[in-house]
């Protein structure tokens, strides 16, 4: 099950923002930077800064996640997003013996599919597990256990599938955060992917609602880039990003 939590984030980062926009169109010094920003004020440079495509004070506050309950199938779409830090649990080092994974929706629904899903992956892991004790046995002939078993599983993970579970940490900033949610909260975006950007926004809005207030999809704030591939539901998923704000 997909478990996401908001572990750290800059402090006061409406307030950070606001600050380095200032610094951007006033004659402040560093000194007196912070002066007269209440919550009054800090809204008003950020309403500015969104008026002007302005983004890049949005660099200067980052956000930190734990992350638990995906699938490899996810980590290489997400580390596609570049402009991140990402640690993620190793099958180089720990061992995915009695492995969980990752089942599909439309699997869950089809009790056949599900069956052929379950006992692939019991297939799978068996198969991992018997890699495994092969390579060790030959490994620990000339090296200690611990680091026959790390090679070992090195080269056993290779026949693990996309579907396997990992954890991550994943730390992105502002900026990078609206072009991941303008992505992945689509409704073309991949099931999983779109869970996981769903449930980050909901969690960085608590914390910057300002920042994020027309967070989402690319249709919340404009037109839909998707041209003819466009689900056409516009209105609906403006209504689902934007209600909970009044908008």
């Amino acid at each position: 099950m997909l478990k996401v939590m908001l572990i750290s984030h800059s402090p006061n980062p409406e307030k950070v923002v606001a600050a380095a926009a200032k610094m951007c169109y006033s004659n402040s010094g560093a000194a007196n930077i912070l002066d007269k920003l209440d919550d009054k004020k800090t809204a008003e440079f950020l309403e500015h800064l969104t008026a002007l495509g302005h983004e890049s004070p949005l660099e200067h506050i980052s956000f930190t996640f734990a992350v638990e309950g995906v699938s490899r199938a996810l980590l290489a779409q997400l580390t596609r997003h570049r402009i991140a830090s990402y640690s993620v649990k190793s099958q180089r080092y720990v061992e995915e013996a009695g492995y969980t994974y990752i089942t599909p929706p439309e699997i869950l629904k089809d009790p056949e599919a599900k069956k052929l899903y379950d006992d692939t992956m019991a297939d799978i892991g068996k198969a991992y597990e018997a890699l495994t004790e092969v390579l060790f046995q030959k490994h620990k002939t000339t090296m200690n256990e611990k680091a026959a078993k790390k090679k070992a599983i090195e080269d056993a993970r290779f026949v693990l599938p996309n579907a396997c579970e990992t954890k991550l940490i994943m730390t992105m900033n502002a900026r990078s955060l609206l072009n991941f949610f303008r992505l992945r909260c689509c409704n073309r975006a991949q099931w999983e992917i779109q869970a996981l950007a769903d449930e980050m926004l909901f969690q960085v809005k608590k914390i910057a609602p300002v920042i994020f207030r027309f967070a989402g999809p690319a249709c919340v704030s404009g037109a839909c880039p998707e041209g003819g591939m466009s689900c056409g539901k516009r209105a609906e998923m403006k209504e689902k990003y934007l209600a909970e704000q009044g908008e």
